[in-house]
């Protein structure tokens, strides 16, 4: 059995890597368990609230989520989309899929610190072979996707548009899509 779900895991894996889901399309890996920082496993089903999950790919490392001296980077908003997203019983999951820097930066240790300085209220989970990153087709982070109470994609993309430097006003993208979202 062990043999069959790795073999389906892995074809899907391999078919999503150049896939991204597309507006309508319902997740997959809703029930796998993943690390979480804080202390236990969970699920994308765990997670979810009567309306919906928020799930934002993130690290503990990416300029655009931590920020530097000429960005503020998008971390700072986590706890406050998860108030946002909590009130509108939409639930709220990062998760960290960054590969390429797990045994270093990006390790499950160094994300417990991460959680803690930060006061991350949500969970913050691991994505070991970054399988639920490619499913969804995360391409940077932070990358924000938000999917109603039947699992189905509403909306992808970026938080707001602070990293427009151009822009005439902050467009809270993730915030409208929570309100609607909960409206309908």
């Amino acid at each position: 059995m062990k043999k069959l779900r790795f073999l389906l895991l892995f074809l899907v894996s391999v078919a999503s890597l150049n896939a991204q889901m597309k507006i309508g399309d319902k997740a997959l890996m809703l029930d796998d368990q993943l690390q979480s920082t804080i202390g236990e496993t969970t699920s994308l089903n765990d997670s979810k609230k009567d309306n919906g999950i928020l799930v934002v790919f993130s690290c503990n490392t990416c300029p655009f989520v931590v920020g530097t001296e000429d960005f503020p980077g998008w971390e700072r908003q986590y706890n406050q989309l998860y108030a946002t997203a909590d009130s509108l019983h939409i639930g709220m999951i990062l998760v960290n899929s960054n590969e390429g820097k797990r045994q270093g930066v990006d390790s499950y240790e160094e994300m417990l610190k991460h959680a803690e300085a930060q006061h991350y209220k949500m969970p913050y989970v691991v994505d070991v072979n970054s399988t639920l990153a490619n499913i969804f087709g995360a391409k940077t982070t932070p990358h924000a996707f938000l999917l109603n109470s039947e699992m189905e994609l509403v909306y992808m993309g970026s938080i707001d548009n602070i990293w427009d430097k151009d822009r005439k006003e902050d467009i809270p993208y993730v915030y409208r899509a929570l309100n609607e979202l909960a409206s309908h």
